[in-house]
């Protein structure tokens, strides 16, 4: 059995409602036995990784800077880059599909590295730039979507 590798991306400030999905997301990757990986740091990251702890499972942050505690608490295994932004393209190619959860710049930058790597990806309440962005109301159903993506490449 493959073990999947489910890249949670999204603001690193947010409202409770995305803080509340992004929990979801990182439950629903556990569940499914997926190991989760992130940015490591605050807001939906730290959100998706607490959902995932909580259903045991395993979480991976890519941080931007030199130091492993800058992670926020939930994560397993802190990678120190020091590159800033440019951690996301190790984000997206270290991932076998995407989940976007809301976000801003930076996560739109994911998103297009997404893209341009042909991942899959799933939206959920986040930006609507390609439609080859997989839609998602809910997070049960954005992992349903992608990890049925991810086994018929």
């Amino acid at each position: 059995m493959q073990i999947f590798k489910i890249g949670v991306i999204g603001g690193s400030k947010c409202n409770s409602k995305i803080l509340r999905l992004a929990e979801e997301v990182g439950e629903e990757i556990a569940k499914r036995g997926a190991v989760l990986i992130c940015g490591g740091l605050g807001g939906v990251m730290e959100a998706a990784c607490k959902g995932a702890k909580n259903k045991g499972g395993t979480t991976v942050g890519i941080l931007p800077g030199i130091k492993k505690e800058s992670a926020n608490q939930h994560v397993d295994i802190p990678i120190v880059t020091g590159l800033g932004e440019a951690r996301n393209v190790i984000i997206v190619r270290s991932s076998d599909g995407l989940i976007a959860v809301d976000g801003r710049y930076g996560t739109l930058s994911e998103i297009a590295f997404a893209l341009r790597f042909e991942k899959p990806l799933v939206g959920l309440h986040t930006w609507n730039v390609d439609e080859h962005i997989i839609k998602a109301e809910t997070p049960e159903e954005g992992i349903e979507k992608l990890f049925e993506k991810m086994k018929g490449r």
